[in-house]
Parts: C-alpha cells; structure tokens; sequence
C-alpha cells in the first residue's frame, strides 16, 4: 500500500472517529439550555452529572464514581485522555504509585518508568460551592478536552492523563437550586439558608489531613493511594480587589519540611500559568506578595498535596453568574513583579471568568505535556529524597534552629571576650572562634546542626498500652488515608531500652512522603512573619500550627537511631479495626474507663438501651450494673469501638449519671463550629436539638433542655469596665423579608436585650452551659468576676494587645488541666489544646467566693507547643477555662477551641463531660 493511500486511511479515520465522537456528544448548550458563563445562569449537580455521563460515550473518557456524599449522591471524577491511553489505565496508575512512593527503584528503572508513564493532572470544582466558577468552568474544561481535535489539545490528550473531578456535589446543587428558584434574574442570590455541605460549609476545605467527611475521603483515597498525580490544581474566588485572580508562586514562608524541588516545580507551574494568560492578553493575575496565600499550612486540598511531593495549584478568580464589576484599587495598576500585567477597572462577566480558568487549565496540562518525563521522574527524585534522609541522621532547617545557632554565637563571644579581657588580647577572628568572612564562624553551625539531640527522629513508635488507645487508631487510620506506610507489631520488644507490647504502631521517616510523617508527629516551626520590624503581624493563610498527634492525645515515642522489630507492614490505605477487647461475663457489673473517648459512645447507647450508668467520683470512669441487654451493648461498643469493659463493682463514691436534653445553637446561613459539633455528636451518639435565637428567646428553656452549647461566633461580645469581649459574636442573620417562610423561624441572632436573660433564668434554673472560642462572651454579660487578660490600658483606656507586643494566629499550646473536677473527667494533668486568638481571662480576687473554678490555666511563660506564639509570655498563670455557679446551674467556658474541626479529640473530653445530668 503506498503512502498517501496510508495517509488517507489514517485522515478518514481520524475525521469519522471525530465526527461520531461530535454526533454523540452533545454541546453544553444543548444539553443544559444555555451556554456555560451566560449571564445569570447556573447548573445544578443532577444536571452535570447527567452530562457527565453523556460525555462518558467518548473514548476519550473513563467516568469513576469515587463514593457516595455526605448527603447521599455520586461523586463523580472524569479520567479523560487518548483512546488508547484509556485502555491501559491500570498500567499508567501503577507507573504513577511506582514513582511517587519511590520504594526499592533505581534511578535506571525510575527513568524507565517515567519515560513509560504518563503525567497525571488532577484539576477539580466546586469544593466552595459559592464559588460558582469551580464547578461551571470543570464543565467546560471537559467538553474542550472530549470535542477538540486542535494540536494543542491532541498533544495534550496523548501525553496527559486527566482527572476532573467535582469536589463538592451536594454543594452545587443546593447553591444552583436557590439562585435559579427566583423568576426575576435580578432577584437571584447565593444567601443559602444552611451550609452548602452537610455540615461543614466553607471548611469542606480544612479537611485533608483528617479526612473526616465522606467527600474528603474519596478525594484523598484518589489523590494518595489511586492516583497520586503530579499536578493538583484547586479552583476557587474570588481574586483580590483590583486583580482578576491571584494564583502560583506563592508568599513565604513555605512549609520547612518540602523537598526544594516541589517547591521551585511550583514556581514553574505557576510561571506557565502567567505567560499563558499574557500571551493571550488576559491581564490581572497578581501572585506571591499580590495575594495572601502561601504554602505553610496543611488542610486544604491543594496544601496537603505539598506533603506528598506533589504540585499543588490553587488560583483565587473573580467572577458570578450575576454581573459585577472590578474596582479601581491604584496601587494594583502599577505593574510589578506580583502583577506583571494589571487590569483596569471595568464591568465583569461570568463568560469571561469561564475562558479564564480554561486557559489556566491549559497551561498547565500543556506545561506537564511538555515536560512529562521530567514530571514523571522528578516525583521519583523527591521520593526518593524523603527515603534517604529518613535513613541517616539529618537536621531539618527551622527558625528555632537559627535562634540555636545566634544563641550558641552569643555564648561564644561572651567567653571569648571574658577570655581576652583576662590575656589582654583582641579577638583573632574566625579561627579563634570569632567572625568568618561574611558570617559567623561554621563552629556554632556544627553546634546545633550537627548536634545529634537536634537531628530528626527515625521514626515514632505509638504503643498500644496507652489509655486511649482506640483513639490513636483514629490517628493512625488518618495516616494510611494519607497515604502513609504503617507497620504494626506482631510480638512484644525494645527499642532503647524501652519495651513495647504487641499491636504498637510504628511510623518511620523512611518514606517517600516524609514530609506528611514529619508533620503529622513534629512541631510547626513558624516565622516571626511581620509587615516590617516593629510592625504589625502579617496574618497567615490559616493555621501555623497543627500537628495532630498533638491535638487527637496521642502518646508517641520519637527514636532518633535506626531500629527495627517484630514489624509487619500494614498494606497502603487498609483501615485497622479497633484493638479486639470483649466483654467479660460480670456477676455485678462493668468499669469503663473515662479517658476513652469512645466511652461515651457506649454510655449514650447504654442510656437508649435503658440502663442505669454511673460516673466514680474520684476518676470519672463508668460503671453500670450487668444484665443481658448490657452485656450486649458493651459486646458491640467492645467489637466497633474498641472500648474495654472490666468486671467490677460500683464504686463507693459514684454520682449517676443520664443523657441531658442537648440544644446545639446554630444560625441561619450555618455556622461551621456548629456543623463540627454536630458531626461529633452524631459520631459519639449524643442526641441533640439544633436550636436558633429565636428559640432560646422564647424563654421556658429549662423545661426543654438541661444543656447548652454556643460554638464561636454565637455571643455578642460586651466592652465596658475593662472586661471585654473576645470577638464580635452574636452569629446568624436578621429576619427579612427576603426568607422564605420555611426558614423564618431560623432567623435572628443571640443579643444582650432578649436572649441574655433567657440564658441566665436557665442556669439559676439547674442548667448547664457550655461556651467554647468566642462564646465565653457570656461571662462578660452575666458580670462574672473576671476580666480579659489581653488587655493593656493606654493613657487611662483598656484596649486589646496590639498585634507587635502579642500575636497567637491558630497554634497549639500546652494548658495546666485541674483533673480533680468531674468537668475534666478522663485528662491529665496537662493538655494540648488548640489555641486561636483565644479568649484568657484573668480572675478577680473574689471569683473563688463568687463560685468560678479554674479549669485550664497557663503555668509557663512558653506553652507553645506547635506554630507561632509572639508574645506568649503574657499567658503566664492566666486561666483560659473555668466553671461557674450560677443558681443551681453551671456555666463552663472554654476558650481553646476544645473541638476544633473534630480534630482535636485531645480535648473532646472537656465538652462530652458536661453533656450528662447528675444525680437524679
């Protein structure tokens, strides 16, 4: 057969395979009446996903159901590549979880694998489900990719593989369905009722290393045990005034743990991300010092990948379905190095948002395209990074570790010119210790940085004996979730002369995702970040500080020297089921112990089952009378939960205890403090009533409920006599007319004139309260003695502490627990609790007479355990939770957030304690 017969064959096939690929799939104007980006137009997720899996007729395209939402739908991700490259899926997955996790290859068959392999590119929308963009341009960006057959697009198809996934489905829908209800498009709004996921709203997005919800966890298992793309690209909004979008590179400081090479990968990405939108003159991305974001923090979908070596993008884009405008903001027309190219003020539309992100998603799938071995074999390279430096001793570059180094030289110039002064010499430079040509002698370097104490553990060994152990398997279970190697022990042994029994977990830094290790276990070592010296703190993007073993409680040992054991290798992402306990046969009855978290799961399903439960006075542990229907309850919470139950008797000192009535405040639009709690009320099987202000106005609460919760932002704050606030508060929204009558009852807000009151009658009536953050609003207004600690008083007027002299953006911190209260039931004697600009209060002289307790209280000038403190020492013997008697009620307030984002079982305690009755 000759050429051109051969090349007319090849032109005819690829046009039939075109034109049949154009007849079966649909337009997203035909399919959903209008065109992606026309004004005041939205699709909701039942329509998408009906597209979805109209485009799924393409070759191009394999549709994976990932699992089911919060809510119940299918969460949908498009794999859309070549015909050819779809049918062997399973081989470039492989290729990909071969390179990322870097184990037992030599460069030779890395090189292999990546030039074999293909880049995969994760590109995902909708996660904020008001941010309308994500979702609609992931639509369009899918049927670019399934209908185009221009060269850039081919090109992309046969080196890339592509995920688009949706990350918030119950979101679009709930969003799409209110802003379409309105008739009159000038009329439609995003002011949704509720949270747009089930119960976290907007913090669908601090998720990632918990992975508690469902969306959360079929996104990671794709992200870190499926797939483990190259690239991951977020889409969120909105741009910063005066710019369009603010994306990659990013501000300082970035996370100490990341490979260089992720993070200079990332300034690549980001710079192709730049040019593509300059060379088809679509001005205003602003990026580093143009934007707020950087790469410090772990949570978020994008910042999570940064752990796992992987490039993770997130771009902030302005744009609605209704029409808005850009601002004129004039320092924003000056172009710099974070706008190259500024926008001018001028109407915006949708569509144009639309092209936009398309663009962007482009540029970075043509930019792995272009670069794919490199790609490919740098994951390996990083991998492989990790791997090595938790195998040799190795010193991880901080802060804290440079303020060892200056200490070490301060120390040293003080000897020596105690030294001189005694020879009456003068300092001979950097051979005797003093200065070396631009710097410091390499002796203090070697002091701290070769300093074998200082040098980054081997590993963490988490031995099963502790007391809660059932919940350091919940942490462990976040680990595999993520992605990481676990082994388990098989048999008893030692390590540093130090034994452990059987069924301990062992975590060792020798792994490709190192980094995650490290920040799951380690302390954040975040900068002093300020405007300028003497300046005013820059806020950071989130938390600076985390770490997770710290909040979940759990106890861990860190080895410095290589070791090893009896250990078997838990398979990559396999769930371990709770340490097998069971119940004994009990003539009189059953101890649990109060310091398990899940305790309190049994006891609630011992209340529904009808028994009788019993708190010890002295340690809090349970007791409960033995009968079939008890024996069987405990059998399951023994199987699920893990919770052991001892044969026993009732204590001599013991206090019954029963399920009080539980109010949940809660706001109109949500409030996600209150979804967290909700969700770790259904997760311990406490029954609850999420209640609104107007309710609690009502009065007659006593008769109703025997406690209540406020989550922060529910009290107004009072600012008199030295004794302010900690926040705004209040919450919610007003009742207008613009709700629809279903939702009227939700409207309202908590004041001083109403609602105050109503929660004081309460207490004296026998209730019981419980504050948390901003909430402790509600000892200022009912006059409890005690003031605001963080207050200073300038020229005669008490005022906050300004940001220069104190500054704690979201760290952990170490607390002093009075555990002799039956409030801190199950604690020891310390705790780490999460800590956020929390409220801290000082006591007045006759507080103990008036009925308050100190709970948690700072017995250090230095409590940082994890991220940034500036100014810490002012914390020293201030209380930061306490009780108070109010008539025969009580109030507690806590301002650590004591169930921050359910991630802090360390302190889930402090509220669980106080949701029983006692003693009727």
């Amino acid at each position: 057969m000759n050429c051109k017969i051969l090349r007319s064959l090849v032109v005819a096939f690829v046009l039939g395979t075109t034109s049949l690929n154009a007849q079966t799939i649909p337009t997203p104007k035909e399919h959903f009446g209008f065109n992606i980006g026309d004004d005041y137009q939205l699709a909701n997720y039942t329509q998408t996903e009906a597209y979805f899996k109209k485009l799924a007729a393409s070759p191009r395209v394999k549709l994976v159901d990932m699992g089911p939402t919060e809510e119940g739908r299918h969460q949908l991700m498009l794999v859309i590549s070549s015909p050819e490259t779809i049918k062997k899926l399973d081989f470039y997955k492989d290729i990909a979880q071969k390179l990322s996790r870097a184990e037992g290859l030599t460069d030779a068959q890395a090189k292999k694998l990546a030039h074999d392999g293909k880049p995969v590119v994760w590109i995902d929308g909708g996660l904020h489900a008001n941010e309308t963009v994500g979702a609609h341009q992931l639509i369009e960006t899918a049927y670019n990719l399934v209908s185009r057959t221009d060269e850039e697009t081919m090109r992309i198809l046969d080196k890339d593989i592509v995920l688009l996934v949706h990350a918030n489905p119950d979101g679009q829908e709930i969003i799409s369905n209110w802003y379409m209800k309105e008739s009159d498009p000038k009329k439609r709004n995003m002011s949704i009722p509720r949270l747009y996921e089930k119960y976290i709203g907007h913090d669908n997005n601090r998720d990632f290393y918990m992975m508690n919800v469902k969306e959360t966890q079929n996104i990671s298992r794709q992200q870190y045990l499926e797939w483990m793309p190259q690239i991951v690209y977020n889409h969120h909004q909105t741009g910063p005034a005066g710019s369009v979008l603010s994306g990659p590179p990013y501000r300082d400081p970035f996370n100490y743990v990341f490979d260089p090479l992720m993070v200079t990968t990332l300034d690549a990405v980001g710079a192709a991300m730049n040019s593509r939108l300059n060379a088809e003159d679509k001005p205003g991305y602003t990026q580093r010092a143009g934007s707020e974001y950087s790469t410090w923090w772990n949570g978020g979908l994008r910042t999570a990948t940064y752990f796992h070596n992987m490039v993770g993008l997130l771009t902030e884009i302005i744009g609605n379905p209704t029409p808005s405008s850009i601002p004129l903001v004039p320092n924003r027309l000056i172009p710099n190095a974070a706008t190259p190219y500024p926008v001018t003020p001028q109407s915006w539309h949708f569509r144009q948002s639309i092209d936009y992100s398309v663009s962007l998603n482009y540029s970075v799938l043509n930019y792995a395209a272009r670069n794919a071995d490199e790609m490919l074999y740098n994951t390996y390279i990083m991998g492989k990074n990790s791997i090595e430096r938790g195998n040799k001793n190795y010193w991880t570059l901080s802060p804290k570790r440079v303020e060892q180094i200056n200490a070490a030289a301060a120390a040293g110039r003080k000897a020596d010119s105690a030294a001189n002064a005694v020879t009456g010499t003068r300092p001979a430079g950097a051979a005797a210790g003093g200065f070396a040509r631009g710097g410091l002698s390499v002796k203090y370097y070697d002091t701290v940085l070769k300093n074998p104490a200082l040098r980054d553990p081997r590993g963490y060994i988490i031995p099963s004996d502790q007391a809660d152990f059932p919940t350091a398997v919940k942490f462990i279970n976040t680990c595999l979730r993520s992605g990481l190697l676990i082994h388990k022990a098989t048999a008893a042994f030692s390590v540093a002369g130090k034994n452990y029994p059987a069924g301990s977990y062992v975590v060792k830094t020798a792994q490709a995702y190192r980094p995650e290790v490290l920040d799951r276990f380690e302390p954040q070592d975040h900068p002093n970040d300020f405007q300028y010296p003497g300046g005013p703190p820059i806020r950071p993007y989130d938390m600076t500080g985390w770490t997770l073993a710290y909040q979940m409680g759990v106890k861990f040992d860190r080895i410095l020297e290589a070791f090893d054991g009896p250990f078997a290798r838990v398979p990559y992402g396999e769930l371990q089921a709770m340490p097998k306990v069971s119940a004994p046969v009990a003539a009189k009855g059953y101890i649990i112990s109060g310091k398990v978290n899940n305790a309190f799961i049994a006891m609630n399903d011992l209340f529904k089952a009808g028994a009788q439960v019993f708190r010890a006075d002295d340690s809090g542990d349970f007791y409960v009378a033995s009968s079939p229907q008890v024996k069987s309850v405990l059998d399951k919470a023994a199987a699920e939960w893990g919770v052991k139950a001892v044969a026993g008797s009732k204590p001599k000192k013991a206090t019954r205890v029963k399920p009080a009535r539980i109010a949940l405040w809660d706001t109109y639009g949500g409030s996600m403090p209150s979804g967290w709690t909700r969700w770790m009320m259904e997760q311990y099987h406490f029954p609850f009533q999420v209640v609104y202000p107007q309710e609690f106005d009502a009065g007659d609460l006593k008769s109703k409920f025997d406690a209540i919760i406020f989550v922060g932002g529910a009290i107004p704050a009072v600012t008199t006599a030295g004794r302010g606030g900690a926040g705004a508060g209040g919450g919610g929204a007003a009742a207008n007319n613009n709700v629809p009558a279903e939702y009227s009852t939700w409207t309202g807000r908590v004041t001083a004139e109403k609602t105050i009151p109503q929660l004081k009658a309460f207490l004296e009536a026998g209730g019981t309260i419980v504050t948390v953050g901003s909430s402790a609003n509600l000892a200022y207004q009912l006059g409890l003695p005690v003031k605001n600690a963080l207050l200073e008083t300038v020229n005669g007027v008490s005022r906050p502490l300004s940001g220069d002299k104190y500054y704690i953006p979201g760290a952990v911190l170490r607390v002093a627990v009075d555990n002799s209260l039956p409030a801190t039931w199950g604690m020891d004697k310390e705790a780490d609790v999460l800590f956020d600009n929390s409220p801290v209060f000082k006591l007045d002289a006759d507080a103990a007479s008036k009925g308050v307790k100190p709970i948690l209280w700072f017995d250090t000038d230095k409590p940082l355990r994890s991220g940034w403190a500036f100014g810490q020492k002012v914390l020293k013997d201030n209380v930061t939770a306490f009780q108070a008697s109010i008539g025969k009620g009580n109030l507690y307030v806590f301002g650590p957030e004591i169930n921050f984002r359910a991630q802090s079982h360390g302190t889930f305690k402090l509220l669980f304690n106080q949701l029983y009755t006692a003693g009727r």
